[in-house]
């Protein structure tokens, strides 16, 4: 399989990395304890998702 002859430019292989970038992972406040949560996920100071008690060792 043959190589590339040349090599791509920094200013082309930026264009095509502009969209891989980090981003903050979305939060929410929890309706049972008002504490910040990620979305989606139990909150971890009392243990509530969606009103029912998912974790009983907090």
């Amino acid at each position: 399989m043959p190589n590339p002859t040349r090599r791509f430019s920094k200013s082309r292989r930026d264009k095509r990395r502009t969209h891989q970038k980090a981003t903050l992972m979305s939060t929410a406040n929890c309706p049972n304890c008002g504490a910040v949560k990620l979305t989606h996920a139990a909150c971890t100071e009392c243990g509530y998702y969606n009103g029912r008690k998912i974790i009983t060792s907090v």
